[in-house]
C-alpha cells in the first residue's frame, strides 16, 4: 500500500490519503508506515499515541509545546468528522501566523501530518467524534502553551455556531497569537 501525498500552501504541513479497502464487513486502511512516509521526509519518529473523544460542538485548541518538547503529530479520525486547524508558529517561515483548515472524516483514509512548530486544534463536527494521533514528543505540561481559539487576528471559522461551541475554560484563557510565547 502507498499513500497519496498532498503538500499544502504551508511548508511541512501535509495531507496523506491511504487507499481504502471496503466490503460488506466494513473498511480497512493503513494509517501509518514509518518506511513509506519517512522516505518522503515526512515526520515519522513518534513516541506517544493519543485518542480523543468529543461531542458535536467541542472545540479543542489551539495547543502546542515549546522546544525542545515541541510535538509533530500524525492525525486521523476514527469516528465522526472534524475541522482540523494548524497554525504556523515558525518565526522564520514565510507563512508565520497563517493557518490552514481541513475537514477530515472517518473512513476516508485521510491523515494529517503536522510538523513541529505549529499550534493545533480541532472542532468536532459530528457526535461521537474520535481522533487518534501520534506525537513526535512526550507530553510536557511545563512546556505546553496555547493560543485562544477565537483570536481575531487568525479569524478561524470553526464551522460551529458560537451558541453551540463547547470550549474548556483553559482554552478560552489562552493569549492571542501576538502575545503568545513561542520559540520555533
Amino acid at each position: 500500500m502507498s499513500f497519496k501525498i498532498t503538500k499544502t500552501a504551508i511548508e511541512g504541513l501535509v495531507l496523506l490519503e491511504s487507499r481504502i479497502f471496503k466490503d460488506s464487513r466494513g473498511y480497512f486502511f493503513e494509517s501509518f508506515s514509518y518506511s513509506k512516509i519517512s522516505e518522503h521526509g515526512i515526520c515519522a519518529d513518534f513516541v506517544q499515541d493519543n485518542v480523543s473523544s468529543s461531542s458535536y460542538g467541542v472545540i479543542r485548541g489551539l495547543h502546542y509545546q515549546l522546544d525542545p518538547f515541541s510535538q509533530s503529530k500524525l492525525l486521523t479520525v476514527l469516528s465522526g468528522k472534524i475541522l482540523d486547524v494548524a497554525v504556523d508558529l515558525r518565526k522564520n517561515s514565510a507563512t508565520f501566523g497563517k493557518h490552514l483548515s481541513f475537514e477530515i472524516c472517518a473512513g476516508q483514509g485521510q491523515i494529517l501530518c503536522i510538523p513541529n512548530g505549529f499550534a493545533h486544534g480541532f472542532a468536532a463536527l459530528e457526535e461521537n467524534t474520535i481522533i487518534h494521533y501520534k506525537c513526535g514528543n512526550y507530553y510536557s505540561p511545563q512546556h505546553e502553551r496555547g493560543i485562544v481559539y477565537n483570536d481575531p487576528d487568525l479569524a478561524i471559522d470553526w464551522k460551529i455556531p458560537a451558541s453551540e461551541a463547547i470550549i474548556a475554560e483553559r482554552d478560552k484563557a489562552f493569549p492571542r497569537l501576538r502575545d503568545a510565547e513561542m520559540n520555533f
